[in-house]
């Protein structure tokens, strides 16, 4: 039930423009799904960054008919219990997985989503700026 909407998928928020690294529209739930991708391990702070991708999103893209937005965080690695503590008091929907992308996504999915080196690449790109 899931619709690819993009990847880095600019988002203008007053001067600044801010990048999810997936969206997706989840035709059942006519939600939004924002998808952000950490080849590390889980940092408490990148739920604040996907709290503003998942902001931006319900306030320039989501319609009076859709749902609030989601949030998924994806990591490499998380420790649970510091995942279940930082998400214990936030009431947007987010949530903290682990997984191995090349393993998780299904052959014809692979061409049109970016590969682990290619985020790696941005990720990287992006710690040098």
């Amino acid at each position: 039930g899931f619709a690819y909407v993009g990847r880095q998928v600019p988002l203008q928020v007053g001067e600044d423009t801010i990048y999810a690294d997936l969206l997706l529209y989840n035709i059942e739930l006519h939600a939004y799904v924002v998808v952000e991708l950490k080849v590390g391990k889980f940092d408490p702070a990148y739920l604040g960054q996907l709290s503003a991708y998942v902001s931006a999103v319900d306030h320039l893209k989501r319609g009076a008919a859709d749902a609030p937005t989601i949030g998924l965080l994806i990591c490499k690695h998380k420790n649970d219990i510091l995942a279940r503590w930082t998400l214990e008091n936030i009431a947007q929907p987010l949530g903290v997985s682990a997984f191995d992308l090349a393993q998780a996504l299904p052959e014809n999915y692979k061409s049109t989503l970016p590969t682990i080196e290619e985020i790696e690449a941005k990720l990287n790109d992006y710690s040098k700026e």
